[in-house]
C-alpha cells in the first residue's frame, strides 16, 4: 500500500489551482470535469502521482462554501528555509498566518500559511 492523495473540497477551483501552483510551486497534474455528477477534480503536486502523494482539489459545482470542521488539521510541506519560504509566499500573494520560528515546546522551525478556502498548510524547515 501507499498513500495516493488527500482530497480537499474547494469553492473556486481556479483560485485554488492558482494558489497551489503559483504560490506554493506545485504543478497541475491532471484535471477532469464530471458533468453528470456536477463536479471537477484537479490533482496538484510536486511530483507525478506515480512517484508520491498529491492533493486532489474537488470542486462541486454550485457549492459556495464549506464548513471545515474541527477534526481537520493541516497539510505539511518540507521546505529548505521556512523564513525564506514565508517571504516568497507573501511576495506571491499568499497569506502567512504564523510566521516562521521554532515550534512551541521544541526547536523545529515551522510556519503556517492558509489557502483560499481556509485550509492550513504547515511549512516545516528541513533539518540541516
Amino acid at each position: 500500500m501507499r498513500l495516493l492523495h488527500t482530497m480537499l473540497r474547494v469553492v473556486d477551483l481556479e483560485r485554488s489551482i492558482a494558489f497551489y501552483t503559483d504560490v506554493l510551486g506545485m504543478r497541475l497534474l491532471r484535471r477532469r470535469d464530471y458533468p453528470e455528477g456536477k463536479f471537477t477534480l484537479a490533482f496538484v503536486g510536486y511530483q507525478d502521482e506515480s512517484e508520491g502523494a498529491v492533493l486532489e482539489l474537488t470542486h462541486n459545482w454550485g457549492v459556495e462554501s464549506y464548513e471545515l470542521g474541527t477534526a481537520y488539521g493541516h497539510i505539511a510541506l518540507e521546505v529548505p528555509d521556512a523564513y525564506a519560504a514565508c517571504e516568497a509566499i507573501k511576495a506571491r500573494g499568499g497569506r502567512v498566518v504564523r510566521e516562521a520560528g521554532p515550534m512551541k515546546h521544541g526547536t523545529t522551525v515551522i510556519a503556517f500559511v492558509e489557502d483560499p478556502d481556509g485550509y492550513k498548510v504547515e511549512l516545516i524547515q528541513a533539518k540541516a
